[in-house]
C-alpha cells in the first residue's frame, strides 16, 4: 500500500476519547511501516487528539478532512 490508498479503513464514529486514538493505534500495529490506514471519527477532539498521537509515535498524518460531520485522518505507519 502507499500513502494514498488506504491498507485498511477504521470507522471510530460514534466513539469517544479515547477510543478513536486507541483504535488507529490497533490499527497501526496490524500494519507494516509505510502502510495507510484511514481513520473516521466522530468525536470533536479527534481534530487534537489524533495529529498529537501520530507526532508523539512518529506516525505521519498525511491528510485531515471532514465530510458530512465525519472526521476524515489519513495516516501513515512510521518505524
Amino acid at each position: 500500500m502507499n500513502e494514498t490508498t488506504p491498507a485498511i479503513v477504521l470507522d471510530a464514529s460514534g466513539l469517544t476519547c479515547p477510543r478513536p486514538v486507541l483504535m488507529l493505534a490497533d490499527g497501526l500495529s496490524e500494519r507494516q511501516a509505510g502502510d495507510t490506514v484511514l481513520l473516521k471519527a466522530t468525536d470533536p477532539t479527534s481534530k487534537v487528539d489524533v495529529p498529537v498521537w501520530c507526532r508523539r509515535h512518529r506516525h505521519t498524518l498525511v491528510a485531515v478532512g471532514e465530510q458530512d460531520g465525519t472526521f476524515l485522518f489519513t495516516v501513515t505507519r512510521g518505524h
